[in-house]
């Protein structure tokens, strides 16, 4: 009678559904082969797409499934018939659908947590997001430990997991069922759900997955061989496009910044261990122990001699080996000055103060170049002039340069080539802009020292500027770095979302329009997005020839190591799409 009233269920879901696009996961047991399946079944507009038994039956402690059920190893039948049709039964049924990439698995309960889940089988051959029906009870401990399994296995799997377990209502004598619901995509949790009675509902970006699949060619390095049954199947309607504040997930415009405090505090303390460390061995494998620094009270060059000191404090060298020079020039500022000479006075490093003003002239009047025009030539002229004198004292002093320029000024090449650009070793060539001022801040926190703790805070203040062009008259910056090419914030998430998930132009705005709506208007973000393009493609002769630098995340534009990419290729079909874009 349960079996007979099963397949009424349902044929009332396979009626009420017929005409709903969606496709449903219903869990009942199927008879077949003189056998009781604990199965999944799979609808689709009123038709039974297939039906998966569960493979891992649990007989321990509170489970006695072998006591009912058969695994879907002792099947003998490769259809199935129920409410009058005939369907595919087995446990290596793909779900795909005919349209777009979306391909779906189906686990049941104990086969996930089990060495090698069946999931895994799923993944190498196609499917991007996994259906687990469960019932699965609920202990002390027993949620946290699910969320993890479902969590690395979405990671392993580089796909989505849906993941849902009977409800309040199901408990009986023994049991309490919690109606766990989650669903995850490729080790992030985007939603949880327990003791209730509702919808979990979230989008899973199947483009960021399948870019992922590609792009980790060792995802595919040994298929074992298995026989797969793909059903295909086709949503009916189109699905109409969508704004922006429609999509029913977080996106991050800090996508290089952890939210909350405790974990950007972790991260920052992470990434500076890695700097110092990097640093530090290039000293010791080269046997150097003197390092030379231009500091300009800006926040890079701040960071970068922040992480000499802690190398050296490390390595038990002088501090005073360190030689931090301040190069004033025709657009230094007293603020900035000042704050250069106070926080190396305070670190207790060797300082030196050179003005390139002079020597400048000297280059202009050698080139022929009228110092009243406030071109590229004049601010590249004191940019190189600069990298002149550190070198200079480098080798006069037998040391090294240390680099201050960060990732985001390579991605835009926002450099002077051979001139900034250049060092001897980049300790901040991993790290976006929008996280310098992280890290600098975090150990503005951490230190005991209340006086470098002040300067610090007035350097994060400070407006990001090269000060190549002369102050106004009240001795302010003038030359403000973020109202030439935008906002380090945009350029930062377009880096993250093109390097990091293979993005294309188009879906990079559209989340972007998502991400920083209420802080930048839809057509200033275009048009800073071209700005990008343009100048990501245009700049590359630069990372062509990049010092060494350590990595420190997963976007690194070495082209030793991630980044290889030829000087002279063409942005147009990015900006092209670009120009499609209707704001």
């Amino acid at each position: 009678l349960l079996l007979e009233s099963t397949q009424e269920a349902l044929s009332t879901l396979l009626q009420a559904t017929q005409k709903s696009d969606m496709v449903l996961m219903v869990g009942a047991p199927v008879e077949l082969d003189n056998q009781l399946f604990n199965c999944a079944v799979a609808l689709h507009r009123g038709k039974i797409l297939g039906v998966v038994p569960k493979t891992f039956l649990p007989n321990y402690n509170e489970f006695y499934e072998k006591r009912w059920f058969s695994p879907a190893d002792g099947k003998l039948s490769d259809t199935v018939t129920l409410c009058g049709q005939e369907a595919p039964f087995g446990q290596n049924l793909l779900f795909q659908e005919r349209n777009i990439p979306l391909c779906m698995g189906i686990e049941i309960c104990e086969d996930l947590w089990m060495p090698i889940p069946l999931s895994s089988y799923h993944a190498l051959y196609g499917a991007n997001v996994m259906v687990n029906l469960s019932a699965s009870n609920e202990l002390v401990g027993k949620a946290d430990y699910r969320q993890a399994l479902v969590l690395q296995q979405s990671a392993r799997c580089l796909s989505g997991y849906i993941y849902v377990s009977a409800g309040p209502s199901e408990s009986t004598t023994d049991l309490v069922f919690g109606g766990h619901a989650m669903i995850a995509e490729n080790g992030n949790l985007l939603k949880e759900q327990r003791f209730a009675h509702s919808l979990v509902v979230a989008d899973v970006d199947l483009d960021k997955l399948r870019n992922e699949r590609k792009k980790a060619n060792s995802f595919m390095g040994s298929v074992p061989p298995r026989e797969y049954r793909t059903i295909l199947f086709s949503f009916a309607d189109k699905p109409a496009p969508i704004a922006p504040k429609d999509l029913r997930r977080f996106i991050d415009p800090y996508p290089f910044v952890p939210g909350d405090k405790k974990s950007r505090d972790a991260r920052c303390r992470e990434i500076f261990i890695i700097q110092w460390n990097g640093l530090a061995q290039r000293l010791k494998k080269i046997g150097v122990k003197r390092a030379v620094v231009g500091i300009s009270g800006g926040l890079d060059s701040t960071l970068a001699l922040l992480v000499c000191r802690e190398a050296f404090f490390k390595l038990g060298y002088p501090l005073e080996n360190i030689r931090g020079i301040t190069m004033p020039g025709f657009g230094t500022t007293g603020r900035t000055k000042g704050n250069a000479w106070e926080l190396m006075r305070e670190l207790g490093v060797g300082r030196r103060e050179i003005s390139i003003s002079k020597a400048s002239l000297l280059q202009f009047e050698d080139i022929g170049h009228d110092p009243a025009i406030h071109d590229v030539t004049y601010e590249n002229v004191q940019a190189r002039e600069r990298t002149q004198v550190l070198m200079d004292i480098a080798n006069k002093e037998g040391g090294i340069v240390v680099g201050t320029g960060d990732l985001s000024e390579l991605a835009l090449g926002w450099c002077t080539y051979n001139g900034d650009h250049m060092s001897h070793y980049g300790v901040n060539a991993g790290i976006p802009k929008s996280l310098v001022k992280y890290l600098v801040s975090w150990y503005a926190d951490t230190t005991e020292n209340e006086t470098v703790r002040r300067i610090l805070r007035d350097i994060l203040d400070t407006p990001i500027s090269p000060e190549l062009l002369p102050p106004s008259p009240a001795g302010t910056i003038q030359q403000k770095t973020e109202d030439v090419i935008g906002s380090y914030d945009l350029h930062d998430f377009f880096l993250y979302y093109m390097m990091r998930w293979g993005f294309s132009p188009q879906k990079i705005y559209f989340i972007a329009c998502k991400a920083f709506e209420g802080t930048f208007a839809k057509e200033e973000i275009l048009r800073w997005m071209k700005t990008f393009y343009k100048r990501f493609f245009s700049q590359q002769f630069k990372r062509s020839c990049l010092p060494d630098g350590p990595k420190v995340g997963s976007i690194c534009l070495s082209p030793r190591g991630d980044w290889r990419m030829p000087s002279d290729a063409n942005a147009s079909i990015w900006l092209d799409q670009l120009e499609n874009i209707k704001e």
